[in-house]
């Protein structure tokens, strides 16, 4: 039920109430003919760019009810970082130019959000022991299906050949005529890069658990028996995205993974790069096919209570050259991410 006042309105309210009708009808029936100043309402350059970008989530298979996120992939590299970008490709395009380097990519994504930049970062290059970190993540998935694996003793009774030699950066391995656990081998492999510790190790290894590391995160199978599996910079970060996301293993061997690759003693690239004793976990890779060289590092770098995950990959006829490149390339990155806020 409508109320009205029984109270009388003065004469002089009623011009007013008639041009207020007035007024009010024409901005209804005529709103769209109200001129727009652009720069109030137009979006702004940037806003456009995230609008456009595309971020695809990776998921992992395999189970009949969810499909755990791994990771986000974004398309659009992030112009929060357009000077790092800048400064990358100067310095390693005067690199190559000179004829220091034949190739190199470099892959930055700040852990905590989507912002990421590349330099040739979809460029293939021959891994070398940058593949013993998925190796780790394999054994670890083999703990997780079968407890105790990690605790499993192989006999180092004879001297063994390695495919494809380390040229320079050794500096600890496995004795003959010791048993080890298959977790001290692994702390050989990844601390030391230890060749003989990793030989022993794919002696043992599930090859499935081993492929489906790659296949589950979105790449390709690897063949056992080639001599290398080339990837590129920022394929190679997944690995390193899975284990810091704890998405991939369980949080304890996540954990665990990460905390024994910050005991890398290489020491002649990201580490002389950002300042001492900065925060890191890290693998280094080193592969030669021809007169050609290739040095590589990849890591979780832990700046400011922010983690970056970076991967650089050289390659090159003058081997001394690649380390100076990843070193130099590491303080760039160090300059500009050290002022993020």
């Amino acid at each position: 039920m409508f109320l009205f006042s029984k109270k009388k309105v003065p004469l002089y309210f009623l011009p007013i109430t008639i041009i207020s009708t007035i007024v009010i009808s024409y901005f209804i029936f005529h709103q769209n003919e109200i001129p727009v100043i652009e720069n109030q309402i137009s979006t702004p350059i940037a806003i456009q760019n995230e609008l456009n970008c595309n971020s695809t989530p990776s998921r992992l298979s395999g189970y009949n009810y969810i499909k755990p996120l791994l990771f986000l992939e974004t398309t659009c590299e992030s112009e929060k970082y357009n000077s790092i970008k800048n400064s990358l490709t100067n310095y390693l395009d005067e690199m190559k130019k000179a004829g220091n380097i034949s190739a190199a990519s470099v892959y930055l994504k700040n852990l905590n959000n989507t912002d990421w930049i590349g330099y040739d970062q979809n460029e293939k290059h021959n891994p070398g022991s940058l593949l013993k970190v998925p190796e780790l993540i394999a054994f670890l998935k083999m703990e997780e299906e079968k407890p105790g694996t990690l605790q499993k003793e192989i006999f180092y009774d004879k001297p063994l050949t390695a495919s494809k030699q380390q040229t320079k950066f050794i500096s600890n391995s496995i004795e003959l005529g010791k048993k080890y656990t298959i977790k001290e081998l692994l702390r050989y492999m990844i601390s030391y890069s230890d060749n003989n510790a990793t030989i022993l190790l794919n002696q043992n290894i599930n090859v499935t658990i081993f492929k489906k590391v790659f296949t589950d995160i979105g790449l390709s199978a690897p063949d056992w028996n080639a001599m290398d599996y080339p990837i590129s910079a920022r394929e190679y970060t997944l690995f390193m995205r899975c284990l810091y996301n704890a998405t991939y293993l369980t949080i304890p061997n996540s954990e665990y993974a990460t905390e024994l690759l910050s005991t890398c003693d290489f020491t002649n690239g990201f580490s002389k790069g950002f300042p001492l004793k900065t925060k890191m976990a890290h693998k280094f890779g080193e592969a030669r096919f021809g007169d050609e060289h290739e040095l590589h590092e990849s890591g979780i770098i832990y700046i400011n209570n922010k983690a970056f995950v970076i991967t650089i990959m050289t390659r090159g006829k003058n081997f001394d050259k690649l380390p100076e490149i990843i070193q130099q390339s590491s303080a760039i990155i160090y300059q500009y991410i050290s002022k993020i806020t």
